[in-house]
């Protein structure tokens, strides 16, 4: 039995619990369609939901490939609010898709040029690299130099000892592949950068499902060398892989991670609200936690063992070119080199 001094106590008790209830009911789900790393989730859901309280994060992620699919699949029934961390040349086909809500976000005028869209349909975050990681162990055992080229891939003692990113499921092999295609020439099938990929092709082990992966197995000693996304490769080399990162003296191809606010959202001015954050100098030092380059003039964070040459050796790259040869591209290399595909989980 509660005495008659403690009532009140009491009755403020519920007061406040009930109170606190609509509060924490006000939080409204926010769907985020990603290709984060799994270990970068919990940190930016943390960052964005400590920016914008009303929000409740929830990510659905994969492969660069496999998002761009998914979101192009349901454009006419769209589930995602928020579109996150995915490749600018993938954010380029939602927009001629007509399937992003434009918006510039406030202080993104700070950011570098490359970084914003003239239009406001998307806005970059941080550039993501295509470099050779190479085993030092291994490529000794072998009898192989360190390559300082791409042309040096195609060697024969690297026959079946090279991996590389499946394009049509990793924006790190996609974005290679078409760095190559604009270097070297497409044409249709016939240009320089097609008879470069089937000389490398005859080297090729396995097309891995994930960008990281084939650093992965470069660092562990699985394969020679993989062509992989930078900035794993300064990360296996920092945590004692015997490993070179290496930017090919030819160019590198590369992409941006980008943000987006989907067409035809319920949420759209609460998307809004973390579209500001993200064009934020704290949002940018959360993304130089994983990127060495990012949108930000300010903020600058080379991590160690990253290539020193990476950032200068940046292929000239025409995102809009990305985009709309996407489809053709992939279809094209699936019927040349899908034999040697890793199988899909």
């Amino acid at each position: 039995m509660i005495a008659k001094w403690q009532k009140p106590a009491a009755a403020a008790v519920v007061l406040l619990a009930l109170v606190a209830l609509p509060a924490q009911a006000q939080k409204t789900k926010l769907t985020v369609y990603t290709a984060l790393e799994n270990d970068q989730l919990a940190p930016f859901k943390s960052e964005i939901e400590k920016a914008v309280p009303e929000a409740d994060i929830e990510w659905v992620r994969d492969s660069t490939g496999v998002v761009t699919a998914r979101f192009l699949a349901e454009k006419d029934n769209p589930k995602a609010d928020i579109v996150m961390g995915l490749a600018a040349s993938s954010l380029l086909l939602f927009k001629k898709a007509g399937l992003l809500e434009p918006y510039q976000p406030k202080g993104v005028e700070a950011l570098k040029p490359a970084f914003r869209s003239s239009d406001g349909s998307w806005v970059g975050q941080d550039a993501f690299l295509g470099v050779i990681c190479f085993n030092t162990v291994e490529g000794q055992k072998a009898g192989l130099e360190p390559p300082k080229s791409w042309a040096d891939l195609t060697a024969a003692k690297f026959k079946d000892k090279l991996v590389m990113p499946h394009p049509a499921s990793s924006g790190t092999g996609y974005l290679t592949v078409a760095a190559w295609l604009q270097m070297w020439g497409d044409d249709n099938g016939k240009g320089g950068g097609w008879k470069y990929m089937d000389a490398l092709h005859q080297n090729i082990a396995v097309y891995t499902h994930s960008g990281s992966a084939p650093c992965v197995q470069a660092a562990k000693g699985e394969r020679v060398a993989g062509i992989s996304l930078d900035m794993r490769g300064a990360r296996e080399k920092t945590a004692g892989a015997p490993i070179e990162v290496i930017s090919p003296l030819e160019g590198i191809g590369w992409d941006m991670e980008a943000f987006a606010i989907v067409k035809g959202s319920s949420k759209t001015e609460l998307a809004k609200r973390v579209a500001d954050w993200a064009v934020t100098k704290a949002a940018n030092e959360l993304y130089s936690r994983y990127y060495a380059v990012v949108a930000h003039p300010e903020v600058k964070n080379t991590p160690k063992n990253y290539p020193t040459d990476a950032e200068a050796r940046m292929a000239k790259v025409d995102f809009q070119k990305m985009a709309d040869d996407r489809e053709r591209v992939l279809a094209e290399w699936s019927r040349r080199y899908e034999a040697k595909a890793a199988p899909k989980n």
